[in-house]
């Protein structure tokens, strides 16, 4: 059985996006999210693929994406979050890296969160969506921050599903 993870940054709002981009710098983070996501299948929609623009490497990239004639170079193409899931058979753990809808469809499958919680309420048009926090159970935090290239305070959170 595959373990199946979302892994997000978001902000005391809920906020995780803006204009298609994430709404912060956090070189720190994305450091975090390669050394969690390396070597594994990551599961994002088609918006998400379009702001990282190209397959991360080390990675295998499977895009969601209702568009039936959609391809992309280096990308498993899957058009339900199932079938995403299903492209990944083989892999210990598989990652939900986005976005906003993907996250809402992947919550009950999910059975752990690493979620990079911004600790300022930040302006954006995509969101996490609610969870309920007692059906999660917080094993890890690590608290950060960062002068530049902007100022924040953060912490690395790993749920896992009660």
């Amino acid at each position: 059985m595959n373990r199946i993870a979302l892994i997000v940054a978001m902000a005391k709002n809920r906020t995780i996006g803006i204009n298609n981009n994430l709404p912060w710098s956090c070189p720190d983070d994305l450091r975090h999210f390669k050394a969690l996501t390396m070597g594994h299948h990551m599961i994002m929609g088609r918006k998400t693929y379009d702001s990282i623009g190209k397959a991360l490497p080390g990675r295998t990239t499977v895009v969601v994406t209702r568009d039936k004639n959609l391809t992309i170079d280096g990308c498993i193409i899957a058009h339900s979050l199932q079938e995403a899931i299903n492209a990944c058979a083989g892999d210990k753990a598989i990652f939900i890296v986005g976005g906003a809808e993907i996250y809402a469809q992947s919550l009950a499958l999910v059975d752990t969160m690493y979620i990079t919680e911004i600790q300022q309420v930040v302006k954006g048009d995509a969101s996490f969506p609610e969870f309920n926090h007692s059906q999660w159970q917080e094993v890890s935090r690590v608290v950060r921050s960062q002068e530049i290239p902007q100022h924040l305070e953060y912490h690395f959170v790993t749920y896992q599903r009660m």
